[in-house]
């Protein structure tokens, strides 16, 4: 046998080859992280098990420096670091948020904060964050309509809804930026724009960590959970890992403890929570390959799709399933269809002279093997529904490009 060509070769190679895909390019020599590290360092941060890195699939993100063990402590942030509403109020903002009535939202100032922060530039105490911090986001919110218009009517409808709750926010936040003019020697709407707003509000809703709520009697009663965490933010999402991540009492610092383990030079990843692609596109702007959690939601409109438009209990049994909780979160998943899309189809299916078993099908008992074959021949036809759908959607888009 020719050396290289056996199976032992092979298992080699391929093993290169993961740890190849999984090593990332050291990015610590780059001014911005160097200034970085330096202002960290200047607020009592220090940290030998990370480096900043780019890596193929995942872009930027924090690469181990020597083999982390189970459990062991991967990051200590001083609460010195953490930009939070304290920050704000304590800044020369202050005064301004504590006069202004109706009381701003925790979300409104940090992103006043980060608007003006990012105007200041140079001026900024913040620059060094600021710098590594993105220019554009990829959340729904940030697309052009054309582009929105690709995506699954369901999340169509979530990002349309998302992008209009943004420009209430800006709309309505108007008047509290025009008092903030005596900061300022140019006009606040030239400083305090719709696109300048949107990059603050998508910083603070994906880069956030949560904190125990506070409560500033200058601000509204909002929950004030949110702060950003320069450096730990760096870090990834990847479903398939576990952290335990907390701000310590004692230590005053945001702690991330990992569950597994990393060898070195390794991109280290954290685990948002176990959200669904959509839940992540919509919020942090990427999706997840082989997402365990990936799942595709059914409108009410799909669900009675290919259900007999004569059935005259149709309205009556969408109601049941509206007051039972059955109306929302029905999906697809690896494994097929969930049990609560099934459990919503297996009633919707029920034949006139069942009707008064619904309450069984709830509980999950087999009424017929007709409902049962009913079921699931419209769950396929949805299934297809789907699959053409994207397709189509996929034939719209490289018309785009």
């Amino acid at each position: 046998m020719k050396k290289g060509k056996g199976r032992a070769s092979r298992i080699r190679r391929r093993k290169l080859c993961r740890s190849s895909e999984s090593r990332g390019v050291n990015e610590s020599y780059k001014s911005e992280f160097i200034e970085l590290r330096k202002w960290l360092k200047d607020r009592k941060f220090q940290d030998s098990n990370l480096a900043p890195a780019r890596f193929p699939g995942t872009g930027r993100g924090l690469m181990s420096q020597t083999s982390l063990k189970e459990g062991q402590m991967i990051i200590s942030l001083p609460e010195s670091c953490l930009l939070t509403t304290d920050t704000v109020i304590r800044s020369y903002l202050g005064a301004y948020i504590t006069k202004w009535k109706p009381p701003p939202s925790p979300l409104l100032a940090l992103c006043t904060f980060l608007v003006s922060e990012k105007h200041a530039g140079d001026r900024s105490l913040w620059k060094p964050y600021l710098e590594i911090l993105p220019k554009a986001y990829t959340c729904p919110v940030c697309l052009e309509p054309e582009v929105v218009n690709l995506l699954p009517k369901s999340l169509k409808a979530k990002a349309e809804e998302q992008r209009a709750h943004v420009q209430e926010f800006f709309a309505s936040s108007r008047d509290f930026f025009s008092s903030l003019q005596p900061l300022f020697a140019e006009a606040v709407e030239s400083i305090f724009n719709y696109s300048a707003l949107l990059w603050a509000w998508c910083t603070v809703n994906t880069r956030a960590v949560y904190l125990r709520p506070r409560q500033w009697e200058c601000l509204s009663a909002e929950p004030d959970t949110c702060a950003l965490a320069p450096y730990l933010d760096l870090l990834n999402h990847s479903p398939h890992v576990q952290v335990k991540a907390a701000f310590n009492e004692e230590t005053h610092c945001y702690e991330i403890r990992t569950t597994s383990r990393w060898r070195k030079h390794e991109e280290v990843f954290i685990c948002y929570g176990p959200h669904d692609n959509q839940r992540l596109f919509l919020e942090y702007g990427f999706v997840s390959v082989h997402n365990p959690h990936a799942c595709v939601y059914v409108s009410r409109e799909i669900l009675v799709k290919y259900l007999p438009s004569t059935d005259k209990q149709m309205d009556k049994k969408i109601s049941i399933l509206k007051d039972h909780g059955y109306i929302e979160n029905l999906t697809f998943g690896w494994d097929g269809p969930s049990w609560r899309l099934l459990t919503a189809l297996k009633l919707l299916s029920l034949e006139a002279e069942k009707f008064t078993c619904w309450r069984k099908v709830l509980l999950g008992e087999v009424i017929s093997d007709t409902n049962e074959k009913t079921s699931l021949d419209v769950a396929q036809k949805i299934c297809y529904y789907f699959m053409e759908e994207t397709t189509t959607m996929l034939q719209k888009k490289q018309k785009l490009i």
